[in-house]
């Protein structure tokens, strides 16, 4: 008589691989590798603005003359008191006039804010308030931009005020006298003279603002 036992059934294999479920160990590697990835893509985004943003300040420098640079290099050290290549609130406020720009209090805070950054504690075992400082890098900056957005009648005016002894509103011949003497200038009287002679349109015998800017802005 014929078995009646069923054929065997082909094994299901439990115990090999194909029965285990997904490897998932790699999944945190990978998510910290693409985290690190992201991370360094936004550190080379923050490099290549920086390059870009000195490049552009490199331009916006060269725009100005020799003289001008000179100015704002002299005025920053004239008034950084402590020598430490940065100035505060004070400092900026009194460079800036001596550079044309006579600020209120809320725009030099603003600069502060802007360009500033916290000063050091000298001594840590003792309180430290900070104070934004400036260091002349961002002066220099700062000015650059300020110069190069003036009005070129105010640079004008500027050097008018130089001469104008007194504030009359007016340059004479003393004035004249004064300002050649100063440079160092040996022009006799006759050619001062002249100079009031051929510029002075109202014949007043001086020359006043208007005046001044034709003969500058011609």
């Amino acid at each position: 008589m014929a078995s009646s036992a069923h054929p065997a059934f082909p094994s299901r294999g439990y115990g090999t691989s194909l029965g285990k479920l997904p490897d998932r160990s790699m999944g945190p590697t990978f998510g910290a590798s693409t985290s690190q990835q992201q991370r360094e893509n936004q550190r080379l985004e923050r490099e290549r603005e920086r390059l870009e943003k000195e490049r552009l300040e490199r331009e916006e420098q060269n725009q100005l003359s020799e003289e001008q640079r000179e100015e704002i290099k002299e005025a920053f050290m004239l008034f950084d008191l402590d020598k430490d290549q940065k100035i505060d609130y004070h400092e900026l406020k009194v460079a800036m006039k001596a550079l044309g720009f006579d600020l209120p209090k809320a725009e030099i805070l603003a600069i502060l804010q802007t360009h500033g950054s916290p000063s050091e504690p000298s001594n840590p075992n003792t309180p430290h308030h900070p104070r934004l400082l400036l260091p002349f890098n961002q002066f220099q900056t700062v000015m650059t931009q300020r110069i190069l957005a003036r009005d070129p009648r105010d640079e004008i005016l500027r050097a008018f005020e130089l001469f104008d002894e007194g504030g009359k509103g007016k340059i004479n011949l003393n004035d004249l006298r004064r300002v050649a003497r100063e440079l160092g200038e040996g022009l006799e009287e006759e050619e001062l003279a002249a100079m009031i002679d051929e510029f002075d349109l109202d014949g007043d015998g001086a020359i006043n603002r208007e005046e001044f800017l034709g003969i500058c802005l011609q």
